[in-house]
């Protein structure tokens, strides 16, 4: 159980290859070193057990699914995992975007993904909040042109004719 030693003082040995964790001079662990810098490698069973069980999933399983949804929401599930280090730290926003299907229905989480991607607000909290205030449903019309205010300082087309 590697998860018992959490708090605890441990000493680590480095050697290019192998990271070896002791507790009271017993080794209670050892993994092979990645060659590649800033890279991470993980044992599943080291993992908080609210990650394993998305140990099968993957990130084409996920934008596939979220595809019968809609377009726009697999869109969005595709960038909430493109957007990080690794997909594997987007699949918990990606199902909780997937979740809001079942309380609000297919044709507004399409209708939310899409106002979340048009706004560059890719996030579950943004999709959520989205439906929860309806703006989902709220027509999106252009933004209206304004006229150029009178102003002494405006010369206008007719000073360059």
């Amino acid at each position: 159980m590697p998860h018992r030693l959490i708090g605890r003082r441990v000493d680590i040995r480095l050697t290019h290859r192998m990271v070896e964790i002791f507790h009271n001079h017993d080794r209670v662990a050892v993994h092979t070193r990645r060659g590649t810098r800033g890279g991470h490698s993980t044992i599943k069973e080291h993992m908080p057990s609210a990650h394993q069980r998305h140990g099968g999933m993957t990130p084409d399983y996920l934008i596939t699914r979220a595809g019968r949804a809609g377009h726009h929401v697999a869109v969005l599930v595709e960038r909430l995992m493109r957007d990080r280090p690794h997909p594997e730290q987007g699949y918990r926003s990606a199902l909780g975007v997937l979740s809001l299907e079942r309380r609000f229905g297919r044709d507004r989480l399409e209708a939310a993904c899409g106002r979340a991607l048009t706004h560059n607000t890719v996030s579950y909290a943004s999709v959520q909040s989205i439906l929860a205030t309806g703006l989902d449903t709220a027509a999106a019309g252009p933004e209206p042109i304004l006229p150029t205010p009178r102003h002494d300082n405006i010369r206008g087309a007719a000073y360059y004719q």
